[in-house]
């Protein structure tokens, strides 16, 4: 994997430490390491696919991964002469803190000045790359992965209970916290800074929603043209694309098609298991586009293999499910040869596609009644004595209760950790080490940051954050790259986000109708079927699954039994999950089996 560490501050055995960082990771980084160390820095860059690299020169040395554009002629001349790297160290004796504005793409960089102790890291807009960091006894210490940053023996590991919790809630750990006590990651569009012993953080972008009112007509023209550019800027021979046939798949295929004006290579993922397969409809768009369509069905026996896979691959615990999917359909694709893949992530949460959207509308309009009619006539209906637990009184108390709980923390109403009492849940002593409020008060800070007062938008901010660049975004890039897969998000393009911010609210939900202008905007590139077809997404039957087949649910008793012994959930409340996953709540309970499972294989592989 392509990756970057290094710190700044006085150490001996620099180029000793470098080969420990480096080795920190597991699995370790592949490919071509290029490094310098001296007295009071250390910078290196591990590169597999050739997207990261250092440059030192005049006491300043930088490091960066990934594939910027810069928007600066000159730099953009330095980067296509030299490399990127030694135009992100030009670029900041020339412009500075304000480098960043002027950069687009996936990207993350550090710039270490020894002389004046000063130093900066920065991550790109969406968080496509990643970057963690620790400022512990005057050194600073970065790293692409937490396992880099935490070698450094001024870090340390120490595993934060607060990082378990979080886990827990959204099974990952969202950026800034890491598993690691006083290691953080970076944010999408921040920048830390450190001047005169002083380590600070700002963003250098935020998302922008200021509607631009130019009609329907324009709106079309200016997002196909922006379509097409993003999907033109990153094709290259060694191209594939997935194909899941949903909306974002299958724009981005159709739209490597147009550019190409030749057929395709599509990778799709099958699951012979009722409610989840939609094999249907990749079949649908391939036949649009006269794809070259590879197809592959998982089988229970893939989850045994891609769960060790998952465990080391990722830097810290992750548990989202589709990581398997992920990682055979890339799999396939570098079987076959391919080097590259297009992944349609991030059109639901800048185009308003998540059927969250339209569903809060039907909450939010509980506001537009009259407080007095709301106070005085509904909610006591809602609460008739005797009644209020009977249809349909139920309904209306079930609806009052989630509406008055408000967003975003209403969106987590159906968490595992709300439906449950916590002391049923988790051990005593592991409350007792952890504040649950701080994974609500995350939420409401990123909600309540976006610069829009609409909610609509404000749910869109929140996915950017939890639900892209925590999760999805995390999930897609590392199976690709353990697949030897380098991905890129052409719907992620800045051009893209941009321009879907400063579209009108109801371009994004009309009524009940998710992504509206999207789905007019390109009627005539996507099949009819896949423009009315319902939201669903690349789920995985894990839940059924381990119940049907031995290997798997053996997996899943083992993992659980030695999780049994951390001392963190309730001994008796694993037992009921899977209990309960045995009758007809399989899909519901698997997930949760699921992300446990995934935290005990994480820390047997990575337990050092």
């Amino acid at each position: 994997m392509d990756g970057i560490f290094g710190w700044l501050g006085d150490h001996g055995a620099h180029q000793d430490l470098i080969r420990h960082m480096r080795g920190a990771a597991n699995p370790a980084p592949e490919g071509l390491l290029h490094e310098h160390s001296s007295q009071m820095l250390g910078v290196a860059a591990s590169s597999r696919f050739g997207k990261a690299d250092i440059h030192v020169e005049n006491g300043l040395a930088a490091t960066l991964t990934g594939r910027p554009v810069f928007l600066d002629e000159e730099l953009a001349f330095i980067a296509r002469d030299r490399n990127p790297a030694t135009a992100v160290a030009h670029g900041w004796i020339r412009h500075g803190e304000t480098l960043p504005t002027l950069m687009h793409g996936n990207f993350a960089f550090a710039v270490l000045e020894p002389l004046k102790k000063k130093a900066c890291l920065v991550l790109d807009r969406v968080g496509a790359e990643r970057l963690c960091y620790a400022y512990r006894g005057g050194h600073l210490v970065f790293g692409t992965s937490a396992q880099n940053a935490s070698a450094h023996p001024a870090v340390g590991r120490v595993i934060d209970p607060q990082a378990i919790y979080d886990y827990l809630y959204f099974h990952t750990i969202p950026a800034p916290r890491s598993l690691y006590q006083g290691v953080h990651k970076l944010l999408p569009g921040q920048m830390v800074t450190l001047k005169n012993g002083q380590l600070s953080t700002a963003f250098y972008w935020q998302a922008d929603y200021t509607p631009v009112d130019a009609g329907f007509d324009a709106h079309r023209s200016d997002f196909r043209t922006v379509l097409d550019e993003a999907v033109r800027d990153i094709d290259a021979p060694s191209t594939a694309a997935f194909l899941s046939g949903g909306t974002d798949s299958s724009t981005v295929v159709g739209a490597l098609t147009a550019v190409r004006g030749a057929p395709v290579d599509t990778f799709s993922i099958g699951f012979d298991a009722d409610g989840f397969d939609e094999m249907e409809y990749a079949r649908c768009a391939a036949e649009r586009y006269g794809s070259r369509s590879h197809e592959y069905y998982l089988k229970p026996a893939d989850i045994v293999t891609a769960i060790p896979v998952i465990a080391r691959e990722y830097d810290e615990p992750f548990g989202n499910d589709s990581a398997v999917p992920t990682y055979f359909c890339a799999k396939a694709a570098r079987e076959v040869g391919f080097e590259h893949m297009l992944a349609g992530d991030g059109g639901d949460e800048i185009f308003g596609g998540n059927a969250r959207y339209a569903k809060q509308k039907l909450f939010e309009n509980y506001f537009r009644l009259p407080a007095a009619i709301r106070r005085g006539v509904v909610e006591p209906i809602a609460h008739l004595p005797g009644l209020s637990d009977h249809f349909p009184l139920a309904k209306l108390k079930s609806y009052v209760r989630q509406a008055n709980m408000g967003l975003p923390l209403r969106l987590e109403s159906y968490n595992f950790l709300h439906r449950t009492p916590l002391d049923q849940i988790l051990a005593p002593d592991f409350i007792h080490a952890v504040d649950p409020s701080t994974a609500d008060a995350a939420l409401t800070e990123v909600y309540e940051r976006t610069a829009s007062d609409h909610y609509i938008n404000r749910m869109m901010h929140l996915d950017l954050k939890f639900t892209l660049a925590d999760n999805d975004l995390r999930k897609v890039g590392t199976m690709t790259e353990a697949a030897g897969i380098e991905v890129h998000y052409p719907l992620l393009d800045d051009r893209m986000v941009a321009f879907a911010n400063h579209l009108p609210v109801d371009y994004k939900v009309r009524g009940q109708m998710l992504r509206w202008f999207f789905k007019e905007a390109l009627r005539d590139l996507l099949p009819e079927k896949i423009i009315n077809k319902s939201k669903h997404g690349f789920g995985l039957p894990f839940g059924v699954w381990s119940t049907q087949y031995a290997p798997l649910g053996d997996l899943v008793g083992d993992s659980l039994a030695d999780f049994k012994q951390r001392g963190w959930i309730q001994p008796a409340y694993l037992d009921h999950m899977l209990a309960m996953q045995r009758g007809p709540y399989a899909s519901y309970y698997g997930v949760m089996i699921w992300v446990t499972m995934m935290l005990e294989q994480w820390l047997q592989a990575n337990e050092h």
